[in-house]
């Protein structure tokens, strides 16, 4: 495989209010020397009319007005910047309880996520909040970083303290060791303390903790491992466009690009299209104007088939021997992101991959509560930031992985058909609890909806 594809790491940042996230990342950025002259220019600029004698690199990304004015990070702010030994794409994620729904956008696409404690506070609900979700994404990685310690004399005990309880809590959710780029339970979670605004242990390890032997938290990044082998997952190949060029030189060419979700094509191999379950071979497969013979994720490439079969937009080939099942009947744990409510009966849209069928909410069994991870059973509906457990039924048979197995073809949509507003984020293949509530069968009298 392409050894480029380990020098990009995604990572997000989360934490309670205050503890200094947007702090953390503009330390990153500045000592990394990844701000360019103007923009520090500028928040010096800034710093000075709001009355600080020092650059305020928090700046660098709370970039709305209200951001600036609150002093909050209110949406989620991406960043990217490099080093010599690896690329970064970063999502700086608000702290504040309702802006969890924002969170869990940052952390979805993530590898590895930053979750700040003050040193003072220790962990408080919002850590155990985030370090839930983190789990519940299934982020291969995260860095516990124990911030403000030059406001607590850089105490060794109290790092220890913080990192002990923030294990154990790690402990009872229950992390697998799960692959397709994943990490096992006792390599999870690593603790570094860390002053953001003083720049120790960020980029350069500090003086004032001589007691801390590991790396820093720029020195983690560059060095975690959290690209798996593609060749370790069954090949995904969501449909996103059929090219049919009718040129002179190539009258017959048919071909179906996309982007590989997962696992390797190679030309010869056996592939299923689904949800139809028609079978042919990869012919060939083209790559940035040349014919190769292996492809893999997360390269974008046309495929091109043997067999003159029926295949369009939001289709899925997959290899023969290793087909998901399709289902009509998808249960999954979501993240309502949507101001409005999630409501039993609720017609929507579901987007997986690149497929967008209809939809009924049937059931909404359970809330999780994240604080104590108990489950609530049957609310009247999710509201904004809520987790929850679902069932839709489909208007069309979809080919969904499990999100333990596939984050990318194991994720979904649920998205407003009268605006197109996104309302939630879901994981397939969630179990349900014993002894669950009857369905609630949903009203089905408008034409094409009833399924």
């Amino acid at each position: 495989m392409d050894s480029g594809a380990t020098s990009l790491l995604r990572f997000a940042t989360a934490g309670s209010v205050d503890d200094g996230k947007s702090t953390l990342v503009g330390r990153l950025l500045h000592d990394s020397k990844s701000v360019l002259a103007d923009q520090l220019e500028a928040v010096e600029h800034a710093s000075r009319n709001r009355g600080k004698d020092a650059p305020d690199l928090a700046l660098l990304t709370d970039g709305l007005r209200a951001e600036r004015e609150q002093g909050i990070t209110i949406d989620v702010a991406y960043r990217y910047f490099a080093t010599p030994r690896r690329r970064f794409i970063l999502a700086d994620t608000p702290g504040h309880v309702q802006y969890t729904r924002n969170m869990v956008t940052g952390a979805s696409t993530a590898e590895l996520a930053v979750v700040l404690v003050d040193a003072r506070n220790g962990v408080v609900e919002q850590t155990r909040r985030h370090a839930a979700v983190a789990a519940l994404l299934r982020v291969p990685h995260v860095v516990l970083a124990v911030n403000k310690m030059d406001l607590v004399d850089y105490q060794e005990s109290v790092f220890a303290a913080i990192a002990e309880e923030f294990t154990a809590y790690a402990g009872s959710l229950g992390v697998p060791g799960w692959g397709s780029g994943g990490a096992p339970q006792d390599t999870w979670c690593t603790a570094i303390p860390i002053s953001a605004l003083a720049g120790d242990n960020v980029v350069t390890p500090s003086a004032a903790m001589d007691w801390y032997g590991g790396p820093t938290v720029l020195e983690h990044l560059e060095t975690v491992p959290v690209v798996a082998d593609p060749s370790q997952d069954p090949a995904r190949f969501p449909v996103q466009y059929v090219i049919r060029p009718q040129t002179a030189e190539h009258p017959d060419y048919r071909g179906y690009a996309g982007q590989i979700a997962s696992g390797v094509l190679r030309v010869g191999d056996a592939v299923t299209v689904l949800p139809s379950g028609r079978r042919s071979t990869v012919e060939g497969i083209d790559a940035l104007g040349q014919s190769v013979d292996v492809a893999w994720a997360p390269q974008s490439v046309t495929l091109r088939l043997a067999d003159d079969v029926d295949v369009s937009r939001g289709d899925l080939i997959v290899p023969a021997a290793a087909a998901p099942s399709t289902t009509q009947d998808v249960e999954a744990t979501v993240c309502h992101v949507a101001d409005r409510p999630l409501t039993v009966g609720q017609r929507v849209l579901l987007k997986h991959t690149t497929r967008t069928v209809k939809a009924i909410v049937k059931e909404i069994p359970s809330r999780l509560a994240l604080d104590d991870l108990s489950q609530h059973p049957v609310p009247d509906g999710l509201a904004a930031n809520d987790i929850g457990r679902i069932r839709v039924r489909t208007a069309e048979p979809l080919a969904l992985d499990a999100y333990a197995d596939s984050r990318r073809t194991g994720s979904f949509l649920l998205i407003d058909p009268a605006d197109g507003t996104t309302l939630t984020a879901g994981m397939a293949g969630t179990a349900f609890a014993e002894g669950a509530a009857p369905v609630a069968e949903a009203a089905a009298d408008d034409e094409g909806w009833d399924f």
